[in-house]
């Protein structure tokens, strides 16, 4: 039985555990994922893609997978474009092709198949 002492440092702790997860960019946090999804996830990270976008899509030094999809997307150049299907796919093909505004590194080419594209696109749709 707990005192309500005890039951308040919890609540506290609890609240502290939540705080500290937050930061940490969801790293360690699951993800309901479809299995294409999950499939994408798996390739995105055998590939190298991780490295940089981090292993769950929260980014480390390239920018952050979690919550782009369908969101602007300010440019170098200025412009602004919406993260849909066509924009990642040329972001995939053609990473220098529009590069994200404060963003230095250059992301490498790939020899990734358009059926694998495909399934890192979902992997990104996914995550929000």
């Amino acid at each position: 039985m707990f005192t309500p002492l005890r039951r308040a440092a919890l609540s506290a702790a609890a609240a502290i555990l939540t705080l500290v997860l937050s930061g940490c960019g969801s790293e360690g946090l699951p993800i309901e994922l479809t299995a294409a999804g999950s499939e994408g996830r798996d390739i995105a990270n055998s590939s190298g893609c991780a490295s940089c976008h981090g292993k769950n899509g929260q980014g480390v030094t390239a920018p952050t997978w979690q919550g782009l999809y369908g969101g602007p997307r300010e440019l170098q150049d200025g412009t602004t474009v919406t993260a849909d299907e066509d924009y990642l796919y040329t972001s995939i093909t053609d990473p220098q092709a529009q590069i994200v505004k404060d963003y230095t590194i250059k992301m490498p080419n790939n020899d990734l198949s358009d059926e694998q594209i495909e399934l890192v696109i979902t992997y990104i749709r996914e995550l929000g």
